[in-house]
């Protein structure tokens, strides 16, 4: 919405609202510096009415009202346009703390701060504590990916984006134009879930692996948005969660935590190694390139093959 209508609307938003009887056209021309700069009359009544609908469909309830002269009046009664208290119980309210929680290096931190506090004006009891019953333990969302904001509101505005991508095992990235479907943080990494239009299939995106700007393009969507977008699954079985082989590891002693809280088994080698035994499935080869050389994959060799091949691809890079 333009700049100079969303003023003229805000200022007939308040004249109505303000007034303790019906004003008439002629008054609300009087008061209202656009409308006086309208030119002619047919011009003023159409952009009028134009504004009149614009207000009704945003949900201001204007009253059209006769007066004794005859002439037509409208006024928005307050009563009539007044929310309903907000009452939230503890886990909304822990619902909502958690929201602000992501914004908290974001630009619309501030917002999302004014919010609670207007939430807690409005009746939201400050004793509601949103991190019970673990109270020890602050959860963080960290929204470091400067990817993060326009795709949030691409999602929102569902706009078409392109940008720059690159693939774990590519040296290079490379264009993607997607239709955004949703957002998600899944082990403190945020993925983008959407239609990959190049391929002609749904993808999932690492935020943290998009470089550059997210640009955004003109037009609609060409695939159906699903009604549940798995975004957490999906990531979970690309990064090995949902297992259905086993896998033997060399890790380096020290090193490689998240591996050692899956594996079944560990046995030390000596020499600073220790040997592993780990459930792994779909997408394996791409974590334990995470590890770099604190990683040794012994068997399947399958699994050792797709590892390599993909330390040579960063390699060459």
């Amino acid at each position: 919405m333009a700049i100079a209508k969303a003023e003229r609307l805000m200022n007939l938003a308040l004249c109505l609202l303000g007034t303790r009887r019906p004003l008439s056209k002629r008054e609300l021309r009087g008061s209202i510096e656009a409308y006086l700069e309208a030119g002619s009359d047919d011009s003023f009544n159409r952009m009028f009415e134009r504004d009149k609908d614009d207000l009704r469909e945003l949900g201001l309830v204007i009253e059209t009202v006769e007066n004794l002269d005859g002439d037509v009046g409208y006024l928005a009664r307050r009563d009539s346009n007044r929310l309903p208290a907000v009452t939230l119980d503890a886990e909304e309210a822990a619902a909502l703390g958690l929201a602000a929680k992501v914004w908290q290096q974001a630009r619309l931190a501030g917002a999302a701060s004014g919010a609670l506090q207007k939430l807690r004006a409005a009746g939201l009891p400050e004793e509601v504590d949103p991190y019970e019953p673990h109270s020890a333990l602050e959860p963080r969302i960290p929204v470091h990916e400067a990817a993060f904001e326009p795709l949030m509101l691409a999602c929102r505005d569902r706009r078409p984006v392109v940008f720059d991508y690159r693939k774990a095992n590519a040296a290079r990235p490379e264009a993607r134009h997607v239709e955004p479907w949703a957002l998600e943080c899944w082990r403190g990494h945020w993925y983008l879930a959407g239609w990959d239009r190049d391929r002609g299939a749904e993808r999932l995106f690492r935020l943290s692996r998009i470089t550059g700007k997210v640009r955004s393009r003109a037009g609609k969507f060409t695939a159906e948005v699903p009604d549940v977008v798995t975004v957490r699954e999906t990531v979970a079985s690309w990064a090995g969660e949902i297992a259905d082989r086993s896998a033997k590891l060399k890790l380096r002693a020290g090193a490689g935590y998240p591996l050692r809280a899956k594996a079944t088994a560990v046995r030390e080698l000596g020499d600073g190694w220790d040997e592993l035994e780990i459930p792994y499935g779909h997408g394996m080869d791409a974590w334990l390139v995470e590890f770099g050389p604190d990683v040794v994959v012994l068997e399947p060799a399958e699994l050792r093959a797709d590892v390599v091949d993909r330390l040579r691809a960063v390699a060459k890079g």
